[in-house]
């Protein structure tokens, strides 16, 4: 058969799309003539050969030529009819022969690492285009991932480089945090049409609100962020904020309201009123004596618990005693004599 394109990637015969991009990438890295400066030659040949391998057996018409006929097969032999990926030719005997002309090296190992040009300098290697890889980019930093380039899963592929995250701010009402709700937010992005050329999509992203976010809660969008090439797109994150609320504040999964109380009420008996977030009166009855520091608790009428909604927090009422500003000779009196024989 001649080269042995399965024995030169270290596959079997039967290996898959995914085994073959495996054990590619694993070894154009690892017979990158940037990564072998010493024998810098041998590099280049084994690279083109691993190169060459990979473009014949990816692609499943030269694939079952090369399966049936050898190199020869691919190289100037009768492969069948109508066999796509060759050109043409007309030879003495009437029949036809097809010459197989390998793809460039370095645009094969530009499609795998998202890189538009190949590395200038690589000698005769089917005619390099003379791009130029930064050093930043192809130095001892990035190579320093594939040490373990021979064998080992987890050494075969470079991944390529993400943006960083898109962070925004989502101001919810208390209320929206209490019943959970959607929210819709139109977003406008760069990214490339069928063609390649750039374009601005616009994007409506739905937002579900679980009953009983916090504050600092994340939603993330992975890879909404602006297209570009040989980068992935950044994820878009809305951060949940809560807006301040006229009635109640949050305390955890608690909800705490203050009610003003007369000094009478306080000391003899009040009744509350509240309307709950969902639209609800409750009508809470207060029959201890109500000192500075008293809470009446309300249990289950907090915010829900986001892991059980069904479960919900305190509702914790606090108080706000008004004292008289004066009282007359009568009534330090009658209230002395009141509290004194109590």
């Amino acid at each position: 058969m001649g080269v042995d394109y399965y024995k030169i990637l270290q596959v079997d015969r039967n290996a898959k799309d995914d085994d073959l991009k495996k054990a590619y990438r694993k070894l154009a890295m690892k017979w990158h003539p940037d990564k072998n400066p010493n024998s810098k030659k041998d590099a280049e040949a084994k690279f083109k050969t691993i190169s060459e391998a990979y473009d014949v057996l990816s692609d499943p018409q030269k694939r079952a030529v090369y399966d049936q006929y050898g190199e020869e097969g691919l190289k100037g032999q009768v492969p069948p009819t109508g066999a796509g990926g060759f050109s043409g030719m007309s030879s003495d005997g009437g029949s036809t022969t097809f010459r197989f002309n390998p793809r460039n090296a370095d645009d094969i190992f530009s499609e795998f690492f998202g890189f538009s040009s190949p590395f200038g300098g690589m000698g005769d290697m089917g005619g390099s285009r003379g791009g130029q890889f930064p050093r930043s980019v192809f130095g001892e930093d990035i190579f320093s991932q594939f040490r373990g380039a021979s064998g080992g899963e987890g050494s075969a592929s470079m991944p390529p480089r993400k943006a960083a995250a898109i962070e925004r701010t989502l101001p919810c009402s208390l209320e929206d945090l209490y019943k959970g709700t959607t929210k819709k937010m139109k977003i406008s992005r760069d990214a490339a049409d069928a063609t390649g050329r750039p374009t601005t999509v616009e994007e409506i992203l739905t937002i579900e609100i679980k009953p009983g976010w916090k504050k600092g809660t994340k939603i993330t969008f992975p890879e909404k962020g602006n297209e570009q090439r040989g980068v992935i797109p950044s994820d878009l994150v809305f951060i949940i904020d809560e807006k301040p609320h006229a009635v109640f504040k949050r305390d955890g999964n608690d909800l705490v309201v203050t009610q003003k109380v007369s000094l009478a009420e306080a000391l003899t008996g009040y009744t509350a009123q509240i309307t709950t977030l969902d639209g609800r009166n409750l009508t809470i009855p207060v029959n201890s004596v109500i000192s500075p520091t008293y809470e009446e608790v309300v249990k289950g009428e907090g915010m829900p618990i986001p892991k059980e909604p069904s479960k919900k927090g305190n509702l914790r009422v606090k108080f706000n005693i008004k004292f008289p500003t004066r009282l007359i000779s009568e009534q330090k009196t009658g209230m002395k004599r009141l509290l004194s024989s109590s």
